[in-house]
């Protein structure tokens, strides 16, 4: 029986278990990615290990995230993450560079390789054949210190792709689509493989964009064969020698098996407050909006601007709204205004930002109350735009185009003709904003600078045999880690000081809720199902740690979240009966007993809700290894009771 591409490479990176759907394996990994709103806090936590250089084939720290600096505590972190980075081998992508995905899929990914980010949309690096995971900063700092790192071995689901894609319709209507059919819930669990002969019409970017919200779905992470589309894509950055050639085996078997015809899908929207709200642009045509914001590390492609600026070409923007532009990268910046396409742009009205995440995550260009906005991006969470009203809906860059000059939710099949949109042969390269580290004797003469927001991380204490805590928060079904811990210009230049930070814990859902953990000093969170999607943050896990936070109760967690807590030291809990749920008030008062002995050795445990007066049951669906971490009170008194 043959092997699909997922496999070959996680066998070629196996260190530990077996490749058993479920059982836990660990891998190795050649290459690691952070960004600056996740970073700060690895970096503080790859230092407590105590490892002088990094062990990684490559890795590097993006500065894409908050890089408005309207006061000192972004540039503090800028400046202590440049500096770990020249002391421990790290190369330092500088503000201004370009968003991290963007950058490492044209400068860094390399085919075959492994590569794990303290950022959820890392699967992006899945467009070249990459297995490319998002991760918790705590993970990725263990990785680039030589660690294993540890997944539980997913499902494959292959995703058939035939046809071709028809003009105006885009790779992102393909992974609408596919969110469409598998909801947000769907990958959890699964690595999504495309394979077919639609996969040789779809460029690298394209696939990039498709693989970039895989994370939507939940999964571990997305992948497309490395072929001569790929060759071709490394050539033109200079990097053919990265080059290999992956495809999965003609007899490999796979869990699962969804079929796409791209020649018959239409442009889509995934409409307000979910990515997999998803309805067709017809049925939506002709809806006034109020902002078209272009970019993310979606939809920020050479190719994706070129489409763009073609359409935008000799016309105005509608004069009800507004248009902001974030090309990807500095090269992708650099080969628009050397080609026009920028002048295009500009002529036409928009408004270009910096090569950044930007509006993204609610750093700038909140639309106004109640406002519509047309985003590239890749989530459309309730507030996460800035606006707690605004509606937020999610389109390809020719959708976004079109309804920018219409004023209105505009099919772009109603433009025309489409021209033959390709990409150059060679790009415009200049690594001149990749600062590399200093020579590992030289290590010792670098000073790591610190600003005086920069403050420890809280470290848990080891597991207690007894849990006595009431319910500080009871919230719903696919609470988003923007719920538990909100991103924008306001609350991320916090992200290194989390007493600081704790202040917004869960304020979209119960602004008295900080206050009221506090007051508890000990507590537990109850919740419905897909507990902690979205993104990789890990201070959704320790704002909640440093709250008191003992246990999470809930229906099911989202991956990367669940990862979190174990490594933070916050006991993840799933109900049995999911209708236990149901009968939980918040500031019911739970009991635990024999905790430890539950943890080390069982399957279930009980917990007593004293204030109603019955029993429950919960799963402790941990490996040996988060067992052992649970105990120990999270990854880093575990890795450094086993160094």
């Amino acid at each position: 029986m043959g092997m699909t591409l997922a496999q070959k490479i996680l066998k070629a990176h196996l260190v530990c278990g077996n490749m058993i759907a479920g059982e836990e394996i660990g891998i190795k990994i050649d290459q690691t990615l952070t960004q600056d709103a996740t970073g700060t806090m690895a970096y503080l936590e790859f230092e407590a290990m105590g490892v002088p250089r990094v062990k990684t084939e490559k890795s590097v720290a993006y500065i894409d995230h908050n890089t408005l600096q309207s006061g000192f505590e972004n540039a503090d972190d800028h400046r202590f993450i440049g500096s770990v980075c020249k002391k421990h081998g790290i190369y330092f992508s500088r503000p201004g560079n370009g968003i991290c995905h963007q950058v490492h899929l044209e400068r860094f990914g390399v085919p075959g390789k492994t590569l794990i980010g303290s950022d959820s949309h890392t699967p992006t690096g899945g467009g070249i054949g990459m297995i490319a995971i998002g991760a918790g900063g705590m993970d990725v700092a263990v990785a680039m210190g030589g660690g294993t790192y540890y997944i539980t071995y997913p499902k494959i689901v292959k995703v058939e792709l035939t046809g071709s894609l028809n003009p105006w319709v885009a790779a992102k209507d393909v992974i609408l689509e596919v969110l469409r059919r598998l909801s947000v819930k769907g990958g959890v669990g699964k690595i999504i493989e495309y394979c077919g002969e639609g996969v040789k019409t779809l460029s690298v970017p394209e696939r990039a964009t498709i693989t970039n919200m895989g994370a939507e779905l939940g999964a571990t992470t997305s992948i497309f064969p490395s072929d001569e589309v790929t060759r071709q894509f490394l050539k033109a950055q200079c990097r053919e020698e990265d080059y290999t050639p992956l495809e999965a085996d003609s007899d490999a078997v796979y869990d699962e098996v969804v079929e796409i015809n791209l020649s018959e899908l239409a442009p889509l929207a995934a409409c307000p407050h979910s990515p997999d709200n998803i309805k067709s642009i017809k049925e939506l045509e002709g809806m006034k909006i109020d902002q078209v914001c272009i970019g993310s590390c979606t939809n920020s492609s050479l190719l994706d601007m070129l489409k763009v600026a073609y359409i935008l070409k000799g016309k105005t923007v509608h004069p009800d709204v507004s248009l902001s532009i974030a090309p990807g990268s500095k090269q992708v910046l650099n080969m628009l205004a050397a080609d026009g396409a920028l002048s295009d742009m500009i002529d036409a009205g928009a408004r270009i930002l910096e090569s950044a995440c930007g509006p993204c995550i609610g750093m700038g260009q909140s639309p106004n109350s109640g406002g519509i906005s047309l985003r590239t991006f890749n989530r459309n969470f309730e507030g996460r735009s800035g606006t707690k009203d605004g509606q937020i809906y999610l389109v390809s860059p020719e959708v976004a185009a079109a309804s920018a000059l219409a004023g209105v939710m505009t099919d772009p099949r109603s433009l025309g003709e489409m021209p033959d949109f390709e990409l150059p042969e060679v790009f415009t390269i200049n690594d001149n904003m990749v600062v590399p580290p200093v020579a590992a004797e030289d290590m010792d003469s670098v000073e790591v600078l610190r600003g005086p927001n920069i403050k420890p991380f809280p470290v848990s204490e080891a597991m207690a045999d007894e849990i006595d805590a009431k319910c500080s928060l009871k919230v719903g079904d696919n609470i988003t880690t923007d719920h538990i811990m909100p991103a924008g210009a306001k609350i991320l230049p916090l992200r290194s000081n989390i007493p600081k930070i704790s202040e917004y814990c869960f304020a979209v859902c119960d602004e008295k809720f900080h206050d009221r953990a506090l007051e508890l000093g000990k507590s537990i969170i109850v919740g419905g199902s897909n507990y902690g999607q979205g993104s990789s943050r890990e201070h959704a896990a320790l704002a909640p740690l440093y709250l008191g936070v003992k246990a999470v109760i809930v229906k099911s967690f989202a991956r990367i979240h669940m990862a979190n807590l174990i490594n933070a030291g916050i006991l993840p809990l799933t109900f049995v009966n999911e209708a236990d749920y149901d009968k939980i008030d918040q500031m019911d008062e739970f009991k635990i007993t024999n905790l430890k002995d539950a943890v080390a050795n069982k399957d279930e445990l009980t917990v007593t809700d004293v204030t109603k007066g019955f029993d429950f049951k919960v799963k402790l669906d941990y490996s040996k290894r988060q067992r052992d971490m649970l105990i120990a009170g999270g990854l880093l008194n575990y890795t450094k009771e086993n160094a």
